[in-house]
């Protein structure tokens, strides 16, 4: 047991490791709608598409991408760290053509559609791999959730970086609007819009889309800074998921008895839908805090709030999670957004009541990013004692837990997309119409209430308590 401790050291690189794919998907998660309607001027219904076409393959490719990992064969440097290493100069150019607004008439949506499908491709050959490293850096469980928890301190740290960066860059440039002819209470609407049209459009958006790129620019930079860093510091050891009797389990061998795990079942429908709740939730915040909330110069502000108290209260969660047990940690954790969900729709526009809001929301995200990712190795160990000689399976648990809530996120966004289009968005408008702030609020309260609960009821099935998990431990530890 004294030779599998790892040192803080090897922590914390392994941690960092984690922090690319957050900074990227928060950057994108918060901004890249807005991005789409106001700055690139892509029509509503086309970003939905994008969104959910986008959201989709990226949940498509996480088990291929487990699969091909699991026909891998081990190198000098690993299994998992060559994706890591050829994956990374690829998906840097990827993002930044995410956010560079090419200057074509036509094909715009294409180009938005192919590189975003382009790096939700290449994100996922880093961190499906980095994902399934959990298994392979210590055999000790107390090892492994210490280095979960630093990971996940640092992967909410670069959920404050995402917004921080791209908030704070693409916040100090005014992004010109258009006020609509309906709240001007003009009666000729098509004269109206074509005066507002010419007026308008001799402000540049110049000056919005060179700060996309810069933030783009920074966010890449540290992409590759992280990479090198796991490269270095953290070593992949091929026996630390081995038992004594492994034997080699087809692909395919393994998805038929990993499916039909019932703990690893019950426990991604739980945060299926806890995962669904945030993402609309990320999703539609930066909308709702612009137009419902109107605070259109204060949103990156609120959006690092949550963001900060999320990155705070990471070493609550994993002290009370050892302390009272991981199932009551879900409990707590996740019902805790509810009551501000709630307040921030019900009560009027106000500032201080909405960073209230924001703050008690982190509290609620740390709880989501940390517990997943706690629990899911606790799901393994149970699988390895119920399935001794079945070896390479860990990628498959990860990468197919990333597809159920990926693939559900995609369709959520973009129906939440389309559901705005419908309620009659106005593109680069100062105001929305009635119809969208309500929806607006349906998107970042009712929903999300009502998917919370959800998932709450579906945890009482999970059959993994402490209980169960130290009887594991003492299992696995006399197999070895």
């Amino acid at each position: 047991e004294s030779r599998e401790r790892l040192s803080v050291c090897s922590k914390l690189c392994y941690a960092v490791g984690g922090a690319p794919y957050q900074i990227t998907g928060c950057a994108l998660g918060f901004f890249l709608q807005i991005y789409l309607l106001d700055v690139a001027q892509v029509d509503a219904f086309y970003a939905s598409i994008i969104l959910f076409v986008g959201r989709v393959w990226d949940a498509i490719t996480d088990p291929m991408v487990g699969f091909f990992i699991s026909k891998t064969s081990w190198t000098r440097l690993g299994r998992l760290m060559p994706w890591i290493i050829f994956s990374t100069p690829f998906a840097i150019i990827s993002y930044f053509l995410i956010w560079f607004v090419p200057d074509i008439s036509r094909g715009q949506v294409m180009w938005y559609l192919v590189f975003y499908c382009a790096f939700q491709t290449l994100v996922t050959c880093f961190h499906v791999p980095y994902s399934a490293l959990t298994m392979f850096i210590s055999r000790e469980q107390s090892e492994r959730d210490s280095a979960t928890a630093y990971r996940m301190t640092v992967e909410v740290l670069g959920t404050v970086l995402g917004t921080a960066i791209q908030g704070q860059i693409v916040g100090k440039v005014d992004t010109p609007c258009i006020e609509s002819p309906f709240f001007l209470g003009m009666t000729n609407s098509s004269v109206a819009m074509e005066e507002l049209n010419m007026t308008h459009d001799t402000e540049s958006l110049t000056d919005t889309r060179n700060a996309y790129m810069i933030a783009a620019g920074v966010i890449g930079g540290l992409y590759i800074l992280c990479a090198l860093i796991l490269l270095l510091g953290v070593r992949e050891k091929r026996e630390s998921s081995e038992l004594q009797s492994d034997e080699p389990v087809s692909f395919f061998q393994g998805l038929k008895l990993v499916m039909n795990h019932r703990a690893y079942i019950k426990l991604i429908a739980g945060f299926l839908f806890t995962s669904l709740a945030f993402m609309l939730l990320e999703g539609n915040f930066a909308l709702f805090c612009t137009y419902t909330l109107g605070f259109r110069n204060e949103f990156q502000n609120i959006l690092l709030a949550i963001m900060l108290s999320a990155t705070l209260t990471i070493p609550f969660w994993q002290w009370f999670l050892t302390r009272f047990g991981k199932k009551k940690a879900v409990y707590v954790g996740i019902s805790s957004a509810i009551p501000f969900l709630i307040m921030v729709v019900v009560l009027d526009s106000n500032l201080f009541v909405t960073y209230i809001v924001a703050v008690a929301a982190g509290i609620s995200v740390a709880a989501a990013f940390l517990l997943p990712w706690s629990m899911l190795p606790d799901v393994i160990d149970d699988f390895k004692l119920q399935h001794p000689s079945c070896r390479g399976h860990e990628a498959i648990f990860f990468s197919f837990y990333v597809f159920f809530t990926k693939f559900t996120a995609g369709v959520s966004l973009g129906i939440s997309t389309l559901s705005l289009d419908f309620a009659g968005y106005q593109t680069r408008g100062c105001s929305q119409p009635d119809k969208v702030n309500f929806t607006l609020k349906m998107l970042v309260s009712a929903v999300p209430v009502g998917l919370i609960l959800l998932s709450l009821l579906l945890f009482k099935l999970y059959p993994i308590d402490e209980e169960k998990r130290k009887k594991n431990k003492k299992a696995l530890q006399d197999l070895r």
